[in-house]
Formats: structure tokens, C-alpha cells, sequence
């Protein structure tokens, strides 16, 4: 297990959260879970038909002592939750329309959520990425100031002698094709308070360009410049700065020869937004092959509380290392 996972699991540790498992029909949702419960990072709230868990449980020969089981098969319980999602807030769904969608266990796990009952949502193993986003925006929201999820990838590069050693942040790393201005402001904002979140860092927030402060012009220059200007806007409590060439947005020497005028983040930059997804899928993938880098991190950010959108094909190792990264994004 790479060396920020396991950090990160013990820093879960010291904030153990509640966590909703709404996939329980999945072998390795229970044995994660399991370990989940026994190394303490969280309390797994299994959130499926009690049949459903008891029938995973005894395949794979899980215990479930220690965990939460909410049967979503409880008629008089799914009455209850939809009248109390109902009754706290404005919604996008009609009060039929709640009762209908918490036969899902996953819309269960996310009213549970929205409503405080749990601290979290683990989800993503069984259902499509597009299941989970259309759940979590219709059932929890986005965050203040924020327009449109994102992926936020901690990397963690052997010999990568960055702002934070070996380890930095990059954004959006696998929803948003060719964000707008304002997405791109969204992006950089969901990603600061994430990173903040799991890793304890003061974010400085960099966004990447080929154009290093008015060096080139276009109009993704542009975007990018209006881009920053909305973080300002909307948060001025983050450190945020740019248009940077990535030279010039983590390496201190050459941020002193590129950018001229006082600068909190040219040079020291430890989040980096990407103006598009060619760009960060381009680069996520020369840091892994060429520089042998790890990438993690399934949590969507800039929902109002915290989702995981896992892997289908992940192993428990990786999804331990999702639900620490989660409980400590719900601190």
C-alpha cells in the first residue's frame, strides 16, 4: 500500500465517521466494511435489504458486529425518511417522488446524508458514475459557490521535490471535458476545500496554462483569467493565483524569473487546475508511466457532503484507501 494511503488511513483514524455502504449485494463492499469497522477508521452503515446483507455477509464470512444495518426494505422506514427529507429543505423531488427514489438503497444512503444520520456516502462499486452524480445532485446538491462536480487526484511521485515533498493535488481529473469559466472557478474551489480537508494544507491554487501571467494570449488565456477572477469573487479566503506554465506554478526559481509582482502561490502552488480534461488525463498519465507516480482519489467533490464515486474494478485495499480519504473529507 503506497505510503499517502496509508497515512491517510491513519489519519481517519483519529476522525472516525459514519459511513453509508448503499452497494451490499458487492462481495468486497463487506469485506472492506470489515475492515473499515476493524482497523477503526469508520462505523460502516450498511444501507440495503437486510437479506441482501446477511446473504453477502455469510458468502464472503463476514461478521457484521460493529457495523449499522438499515433494511431498505422497512416500508414504515422509508415512509419516515422521505417525509423527514421532505420536510427539511427545499428539494428538486415531490414528496411521491422521494418515496419512490429511497427504494434505491443508494438514494437511502444519500437522504440518510443529507439529513445528518450518516457523515458520508460510499458508493460507486456497483452503480455507473452517472447513477451516483444524478443521485448525489438530486438528492444532497452542490456546494455554496460552486456549479458542477469534479475529481480531485492526489499524486504521489517518488523523488518529486514539490511545494508538499512527493505528493500534490491535481484538478479536474475525469468529469468535466471543457469546463467554462465559471466550472473552471467551481473546480478550483471544490478542489481547495477538499485538500484542505484531507490533507491539512493551506491550499494555493495554481491554474495551468501554456501562458505564464499575459506571456501567451487565446481564448483559453482568457477563460482562465476569468476563471481566477471568480475564485476572488466567490472565496476570497483562497490563496489562489495564475495563468502559471507548471514550471512557473511549483518551482520557485523559475516563478522568480517568470512572474513579475508579489504572488502567494507562483512557485508554491500544491492544488494545480487543469483548464480542461485533455490536459489532465494527458498529464495524470506521463506522471504514471515515465515517472512512475500513484494517483488516488474517488471523491466527488463540491457536493454539500461528501460522495464517492468508486472504481467498479476496485480491490479492497483501494476501497479501504477511498472510505479513509471520504471520512476525512467529512471532517
Amino acid at each position: 500500500m503506497a505510503a499517502l494511503i496509508e497515512k491517510l488511513i491513519e489519519d481517519a483514524k483519529g476522525a472516525p465517521k459514519r459511513v453509508a455502504l448503499p452497494e451490499c449485494e458487492a462481495d468486497n463492499t463487506l469485506l472492506a466494511a470489515r475492515r473499515v469497522a476493524d482497523e477503526g477508521i469508520g462505523t460502516p452503515v450498511l444501507v440495503s435489504s437486510v437479506a441482501v446483507i446477511e446473504q453477502t455477509a455469510e458468502r464472503v464470512g463476514v461478521s457484521l458486529d460493529g457495523m449499522e444495518v438499515v433494511d431498505t426494505e422497512d416500508a414504515e422506514a422509508l415512509e419516515a425518511l422521505a417525509d423527514r427529507y421532505m420536510a427539511a429543505g427545499a428539494r428538486l423531488i415531490s414528496a411521491k417522488g422521494a418515496r419512490r427514489k429511497a427504494k434505491n438503497p443508494m438514494y437511502w444512503a444519500m437522504m440518510m446524508e443529507e439529513l445528518g444520520d450518516v457523515d458520508c456516502t460510499f458508493c460507486g462499486h456497483t452503480n455507473t458514475t452517472g447513477d451516483v452524480l444524478l443521485a448525489a445532485q438530486t438528492i444532497i446538491g452542490m456546494a455554496e459557490g460552486v456549479d458542477v462536480p469534479s475529481i480531485v487526484a492526489l499524486v504521489e511521485t517518488p523523488g518529486f521535490a514539490g511545494p508538499e515533498g512527493e505528493v500534490i493535488a491535481l484538478t479536474d481529473c475525469g468529469l468535466n471535458p471543457e469546463p467554462n469559466a465559471s466550472e473552471l472557478a467551481s473546480i478550483a474551489i471544490s478542489a481547495a476545500d477538499q485538500v484542505k480537508s484531507l490533507m491539512g494544507w493551506e491550499p494555493r491554487v495554481g491554474f495551468l496554462s501554456f501562458s505564464t501571467m499575459g506571456s501567451g494570449t487565446g481564448e483559453s488565456v482568457d477563460r482562465v483569467r476569468e476563471a481566477i477572477s471568480l475564485v476572488r469573487e466567490r472565496r476570497a479566503d483562497i490563496a489562489v493565483d495564475g495563468e502559471f506554465q507548471l514550471d512557473a506554478a511549483i518551482d520557485p526559481k523559475v516563478a522568480a524569473k517568470k512572474v513579475t509582482g508579489e504572488s502567494d502561490v507562483a512557485g508554491r502552488a500544491n492544488v494545480l487546475v487543469f483548464p480542461d480534461l485533455n490536459a489532465a488525463n494527458i498529464a495524470v498519465k506521463i506522471i504514471q508511466r515515465f515517472a512512475h507516480g500513484q494517483g488516488f482519489g474517488h471523491n466527488l467533490s463540491g457536493f454539500k457532503c461528501p460522495v464517492a464515486d468508486s472504481s467498479r474494478g476496485a480491490t479492497v485495499d483501494e476501497i479501504v484507501g477511498d472510505i479513509a480519504m471520504l471520512v476525512l473529507s467529512a471532517r
